[in-house]
């Protein structure tokens, strides 16, 4: 199974909402192209599932990695221009599942910040590449993210307590891909690479053991080549959907 080909761009896009499952997780696949839309002017804002309580390689106490990683995805946000970030509470690292609470949650972020595009991770799983994007968070909040967009966060019948809190129906007109199987919209990110380098090194617990210049030349250098374009230039890859 594989995603159709990518529809292209929406020229006008005014906001829009990254949910992902972890803090870092936006910042691996997406803060260069992150940062050249904040330098176009669109506001972006990220909803983030879980505090990453399971994550870290050193022997920082559990009971502290939450607010640990929630102070690393803001410093890391802050880097490529992000300044709204929001977590939700009560689900657990590790054990993410696209049920009803999770869609809910979406949908209330959605229907809060009025997105006109969404980003978010691939709900399809790469058989070739098990760790990294096939994680089952990552699957999960990118199937609970698209069921939010829809039907959920237009529907005025789905979620009805959410008309109760005053947000009412709101219609995303396209959702981008992160991690998916043969993504085929590269975005040049070579002229802000510093600025997501400074965001990944912000997550230390994550990623103080590697050396995250070289992951990233390396990985978008290889994604560039893959995309056909010219040695030297670096980028990120989306599958793009129109959703109306």
């Amino acid at each position: 199974m594989t995603f159709p080909a990518s529809s292209p761009a929406l020229p006008d896009i005014r906001r829009t909402l990254a949910v992902f499952a972890h803090p870092d997780d936006v910042d691996f696949g997406c803060a260069g192209t992150i940062a050249g839309w904040v330098d176009e002017g669109i506001e972006v804002a990220y909803l983030v599932v879980t505090r990453g309580d399971s994550g870290g390689f050193d022997d920082t106490p559990r009971e502290e990695m939450p607010a640990r990683r929630e102070a690393e995805q803001r410093a890391a946000a802050a880097a490529v221009g992000v300044h709204r970030i929001d977590f939700l509470d009560g689900y657990p690292d590790g054990l993410l599942a696209s049920g009803p609470e999770l869609r809910r949650d979406i949908t209330a972020a959605i229907r809060r910040f009025r997105p006109d595009r969404v980003l978010t991770s691939s709900p399809l799983r790469r058989w070739e590449l098990l760790t990294g994007p096939s994680h089952p968070d990552h699957l999960a909040v990118g199937e609970a993210a698209t069921c939010a967009v829809y039907p959920d966060s237009r529907n005025r019948f789905a979620f009805p307590e959410l008309l109760a809190e005053g947000l009412e129906p709101w219609v995303v007109r396209e959702i981008w891909y992160a991690g998916g199987p043969a993504p085929d919209h590269a975005v040049d990110v070579t002229d802000r690479v510093d600025r997501k380098i400074a965001a990944m090194r912000a997550h230390r617990s994550q990623t103080a053991q590697m050396d995250v210049t070289a992951w990233v030349h390396d990985l978008l250098g290889m994604i560039a080549g893959n995309a056909g374009l010219p040695a030297g230039r670096l980028a990120e890859a989306f599958t793009v959907l129109r959703t109306e």
